[in-house]
């Protein structure tokens, strides 16, 4: 029975040049035996093919579930995956990606009609204090379940009744003769690199990415995963080598780019004129006798500004990267950027939306091409189609014309709980498409967190009906004393961020008691943005939930925009994170909104914490920390500092104002001033050249040359004389009489 369903889908998919789908539903034990006679039925070798699952069941590679992101850059004849322990939407995604055409993708499952009901070790995840795991729901596999059941191309076999549901077996168009790639007219990289192209659309992405000769020019390379975006790029970068040009590539983890060097090691090998390769398997350098390419880490790579030398900067996986840290490569004679448009690493519209417009902006002439033709396997491939639907891999906002007339006035509040997405494929769609815009990385393990975790919901605007914004809530707090003991002693509580940061870092063990929405993501459609839509959706959410919740908050990566963005939403700050982000390079902040006499209370002993011990954090662990992103986050505090210096204090920083005094004799008064002048507002007109210094020198404590190199001063002494002048004003504001007398002493 199984023997002739798996012959037939297998023949079927070498004959389309096609992937199939196979189901094998039922008891662990039984998939699994099931899943090793599908290798001979299949005529598939166990060295082609990859188990992803809890157990090595079967005789081929075997990689558990929480390393699937291993597959990536692999092409595999056949994957199974065992979802028996947890149905992991990421390893889902890689798993489709990886299978070559004519290949097999099999899944185990537990009996389908059972398996929305039970729940796994993915769903543990999902179960966030004080909530237990009988509070997650089964909706993202109840809607998996009625994809594999609906899609083409995709065979159900019951193993433990030993019935086939579905033979997964369509009416395929006939395959056309392929005609070859051709070499194009005129080009300038070797005949040999586009020898190497497989389609004809990588063909023209490798013509495109000849421009990076010149300076002064920006390529952007489009793709849906598995056209060859990666590949075109390394091809391109080792041509540029070979003319002797230095080939930074760029992505937010190496093996993001491992393509991209793989295939750059193999122009250069090619054309003997590798010679050296720091590491043979997984090179970061290759060197050619003239030029060569290297790899660093996106957030590495822009921190304190570019490497010295690049002649081309290649940036993989563009869209998985923040908007600051893309920017910062505009600073590069010439510079690409290859991005996934559907994919589980970021999506291309987000990229375009979010950058695009900083990218023409910039004084690069900038062109751009898309790759649409599948490298492994026919275009129109049902598994593709299967898992673009199930995963919302394509998922993207309403179109431009449907919300562009959107106004406050014009719109509906609404909240969208999983039973209403589940019920509406559009809004659905739209309201997950507008989230992937919201952050640089939403994979599809979201998609099951925005289903079936207990802790989160949905609020948004309509506008005649389509998702204009839209915003995801967790929420948090109300935690028991044991929970909130343990958290205070080093424990990792699952979700809470908020408390978890105020309880383990402020240690602050009562922080979890008040409860709170934190909002994670919040977007508006680009074709409706600064027209007050995300604040008047953050005013709706207030006014709905603040009887019922103590505290509104938010962490994110702080930029001076957004800071100003949750400030004049009524939010302020209460932490700076110390480390960046590991893949952003943003220090995050947090910030609270009080609702209630609880959250009140929180929320003020946390800002004058704030407020007391910034001054000692900017000088040590943000002392590199933008000096905009300071400015801007001690001015939303908007509360009174504690400025008690006593007169000697005082007579040091107006002297040091007004005449001989020296800054370095005393930092701590000067540094008590700065912050003062930030968070209470003192009503004085400095220039921003001049809040800057106070930033890089009262608050971070930066060397003098430092400071006098990033505002551009001519030398260590007009820097000071510059501090000098940006303290006059404060010390006349906000200094007693001891101050004003020696002040006095020099006018």
């Amino acid at each position: 029975m199984l023997d002739g369903v798996v012959r037939r889908l297998r023949e079927q998919a070498r004959e389309t040049d096609e992937r199939r789908l196979l189901v094998l539903a039922g008891a662990p034990d039984r998939t699994r035996r099931a899943a090793a006679d599908t290798f001979d039925a299949a005529g598939i070798d166990p060295a082609d093919a990859t188990l992803v699952g809890p157990e090595p069941a079967l005789d081929c590679e075997h990689l558990p579930l929480e390393r699937s992101a291993e597959l990536l850059g692999t092409t595999r004849e056949a994957v199974v995956l065992d979802l028996h322990a947890a149905c992991r939407p990421n390893a889902i995604g890689r798993a489709v990606g990886v299978v070559d055409g004519g290949g097999l993708l099999i899944l185990l499952t537990p009996p389908l009609d059972e398996w929305p009901d039970r729940r796994d070790g993915f769903d543990e995840g999902l179960a966030v204090p004080p909530a237990d795991l009988s509070a997650v729901t089964g909706h993202f596999r109840r809607r998996l379940v009625e994809t594999v059941r609906a899609h083409p191309g995709i065979a159900i076999v019951d193993v433990d009744a030993e019935r086939v549901e579905r033979d997964g077996l369509t009416d395929p168009a006939p395959v056309l003769a392929g005609v070859g790639v051709s070499l194009p007219d005129a080009h300038t990289f070797p005949d040999a690199v586009y020898e190497a192209c497989l389609t004809d659309d990588q063909t023209e992405a490798v013509l495109e990415l000849e421009r990076l000769h010149d300076d002064g020019q920006a390529v952007v390379v489009e793709a849906d995963r598995g056209r060859g975006k990666s590949s075109a790029a390394g091809l391109a970068a080792g041509a540029l080598a070979l003319a002797g040009e230095d080939v930074l590539v760029a992505a937010p983890a190496y093996r993001n780019a491992a393509e991209v060097l793989a295939r750059a090691r193999e122009r250069l090998a090619a054309a003997d004129a590798l010679v050296s390769a720091d590491d043979p398997d997984t090179p970061h350098e290759l060197t050619a006798p003239d030029g060569r390419v290297r790899f660093r880490r996106a957030a590495d790579a822009v921190e304190g500004g570019l490497p010295a030398g690049p002649d081309a900067v290649i940036v993989d996986e563009a869209a998985a990267l923040p908007v600051h840290v893309l920017e910062s490569f505009l600073d590069a004679p010439a510079v690409a950027f290859a991005t996934t448009v559907h994919g589980y690493e970021g999506a291309g519209r987000g990229f375009s939306v979010r950058f695009r417009d900083r990218l023409d902006d910039s004084d690069h002439a900038t062109s751009e091409v898309r790759l649409a033709e599948p490298i492994r396997y026919a275009t129109g491939d049902p598994v593709e189609v299967w898992a673009f639907r199930a995963l919302l891999l394509d998922a993207s906002p309403p179109v431009d014309p449907l919300v562009a007339d959107a106004q406050p006035g014009t719109v509906e509040y609404v909240a969208l709980e999983a039973a209403d997405l589940l019920a509406d494929e559009t809004v659905l769609r739209e309201t997950f498409g507008l989230l992937v815009l919201a952050h640089y990385r939403t994979e599809p393990d979201d998609l099951a967190r925005l289903l079936d975790a207990p802790n989160l919901t949905v609020r948004a605007l309509l506008h005649d009906g389509h998702v204009v914004s839209v915003a995801l809530l967790a929420r948090e707090g109300g935690l028991d004393a044991e929970t909130r003991a343990d958290m205070y002693d080093g424990g990792r509580i699952r979700g809470n961020m908020l408390p978890d940061v105020l309880t383990t870092q402020l240690r602050d063990e009562s922080a979890g008691v008040p409860v709170g929405y934190r909002v994670l993501r919040i977007a508006t459609h680009h074709a409706a943005r600064s027209r007050g839509l995300g604040s008047h959706l953050l005013a709706e959410i207030r006014e709905e939930v603040a009887d019922d919740v103590d505290w509104l908050g938010v962490g994110y990566g702080a930029t001076p925009e957004l800071l100003e963005f949750w400030a004049g939403n009524g939010y302020r700050p209460v932490h700076l994170s110390t480390t960046r982000n590991d893949e952003s390079g943003e220090y995050s902040a947090l910030m609270l909104d009080p609702t209630s006499d609880a959250g009140t209370d929180l929320f003020e002993r946390h800002t004058d914490q704030f407020v007391a011990r910034v001054g000692d954090v900017l000088a040590d662990p943000l002392a590199d920390l933008d000096p905009d992103v300071v400015r801007a986050t001690l001015s939303a505090l908007n509360r009174d500092a504690d400025l008690d210096l006593a007169d000697w204090e005082w007579r040091q920083v107006a002297s040091a104002a007004f005449g001989p005094g020296l800054f370095d004799m005393a930092p701590g008064p000067y540094r008590r001033l700065a912050v003062t002048y930030f968070t209470a507002g003192v009503d004085v007109d400095l220039t921003t050249r001049q809040e800057r210094l106070l930033v890089l020198k009262p608050l971070q404590g930066r060397p003098w040359d430092e400071v006098a190199s990033i505002l551009d001063s001519h030398s260590t002494a007009e820097a000071m004389r510059a501090l000098g002048d940006a303290l006059e004003p404060l010390v006349d504001a906000c200094g007693p009489a001891a101050a004003l007398t020696e002040a006095d002493r020099y006018r």
